[in-house]
This record gives structure tokens, sequence and C-alpha cells, in this order.
């Protein structure tokens, strides 16, 4: 049976300081950079069944980001703080003398990805928006996070088995949690720096001045980059109509939709996820 581990045999996991962060890093390959941005409370063994695989046709970076991880945690500035998300990988882009690169974020790391297309487009070779989060598109679309909420700060009180457990399978309903997955996830989540620094991460993202910093339809019309829209049948947070509107204003994008997967298609379909990454990549 595969683990961990043994998924992320001939990856390198390394830490890089820069001016403002310290970011821990799962790397592989060479050739283009494929920065892999996980989700809200994640880390960087979201792409552990990918890295190896990917790696045969180009370099995946697959960071921690702030507050998350073993990436430092810093104060939380006043007004936009999700940008500090963007600028610890500028900064990364920066230290790694790397100009351009692939993105693909899932979930939150989508939201930061959106960030890269819209006003960074000259960091930006193409975009990977993997069940994607932090978009406006209409009151028609507004989702339901409470049950994300309430899992992720039940989880981050009181870190044991059982909560880490429903916390994880909010993100795959259809099965795919492992034990070993619970076990890094506790190991991540116990220590009180991070409970502190993800619950303060938690009050942020569900204030309701956070909607302010969404992006809309008119916002995601300005990514000009190539953009796959690798979405799932089963997303908690929004459905394949999500990808479908976001694909109308989006200039250059397409839509793949994941059967049989939720919020982690990566972890729940590695195969097909890495099969249509390559396909996009060779494009």
């Amino acid at each position: 049976m595969s683990s961990i581990h043994i998924d992320l045999l001939g990856t390198e996991t390394r830490y890089y300081t820069t001016d403002n962060y310290r970011t821990r890093v799962i790397e592989a390959g060479k050739g283009t950079p494929l920065f892999m941005f996980h989700g809200g409370g994640g880390h960087a063994e979201t792409y552990a069944r990918n890295m190896t695989r990917l790696a045969s046709a180009c370099r995946p970076i697959a960071p921690d980001f702030i507050w998350h991880g073993l990436s430092s945690k810093p104060a939380f500035r006043e007004g936009n703080w999700l940008a500090q998300f963007t600028d610890q990988i500028l900064e990364l882009m920066d230290h790694l003398e790397i100009d351009k690169a692939v993105f693909e974020g899932e979930s939150l790391g989508g939201w930061i990805a959106m960030d890269m297309g819209i006003n960074h487009p000259d960091r930006v070779e193409k975009l990977i928006l993997n069940t994607a989060w932090g978009m406006n598109l209409g009151s028609d679309k507004k989702e339901d996070l409470s049950s994300l909420r309430e899992t992720s700060l039940n989880a981050l009180n009181n870190p044991t088995r059982e909560l880490i457990r429903k916390r994880l399978e909010w993100l795959m309903p259809l099965g795919g949690v492992t034990e070993e997955l619970i076990d890094l996830r506790m190991a991540l989540w116990s220590p009180q720096e991070t409970r502190q620094s993800l619950t303060a991460y938690y009050e942020h993202l569900f204030a309701p001045e956070c909607e302010e910093y969404l992006f809309t339809l008119d916002d995601l019309a300005r990514i000009k980059a190539k953009t796959l829209l690798l979405w799932t049948e089963k997303n908690p947070i929004a459905g394949p109509e999500a990808a479908y509107a976001m694909a109308e204003v989006i200039e250059d994008s397409r839509v793949y939709i994941v059967d049989g997967a939720a919020h982690w298609p990566q972890w729940e379909r590695p195969e097909e996820h890495d099969r249509e990454v390559m396909k996009f990549l060779a494009e």
C-alpha cells in the first residue's frame, strides 16, 4: 500500500528564508517550475501523491503557506491580509531566481493563484485552478461554509483523531482519508503556535470584511494566462457550475471535471489529476 513517505521518495524538503518569511518546500524534478498551492489548513503533503510523477514533466514545488505547516507565522497585516500569501510566493520566486512559473492552486491556493494571474501576470506562465475558492460569482452561487468553519475550529481547539478525521472527511466525503494522513495532520496541527496561527487565519477568513477580497467575474476576466479549471463532480464548496461560469470570462481557459472526487482531486484521483496537468503543460 502506498504511503506519504514512499510517495515522496526522490523529492527534497528544504527551508528557504527570504526577507519576511521562512518557507518549507517539497520539490523535485527540473524544467518548467510548477508551484502547487494547498488549501486552508493544509500543507505541502497535499500533493504527496503527485510530486514524483509530475517531476517527469516539470519541476513541481509545493510550499507550506505562511501560518500553515512548518512555514513561519508572521503577524497579520491590516487590510487585505491575503496578499501576504502572494508576497510569500513572490519572495520565494525571487530567492529561487524564477521569473515565471505555472501555478496550481487548490481551494485557498486557487485564490492565491488567481491573485497571481490578476495582479502579477508577468510572473505567470499558466494557471491551474483546482476546486478554487475566493470568487464572488453572484448571490445565487454563494456558498454555505458554516460546516467548514465548525469542523476546522473544533479540530484546532481539540486536535483529537476523531475531530481531525471529521475535518479531513469534509474535504473527502467520498473516501480517501487514511490513518497516515490523520497522523500527519495531527502532528502539524498539535503545536500550540500552529493552533494559534491557524485559528487566527480562520477568524480572519470568516470575518465579514473578507468578502471584500473575493474576486468578481470582472476581476477574473483580467486573467490572460492560459487556464485549466480542474474541478470535481462533488466539490463541497462550489460545484462544476462555478468552473463553467469562470470559464465564460477567462478568455483562454477550459474546464475538466474529475468524476467521483470532492475537494482533493490530486489525492483522491492522483493519476487522473497528473495526466490532465501534464497534458495541459504540454499544450
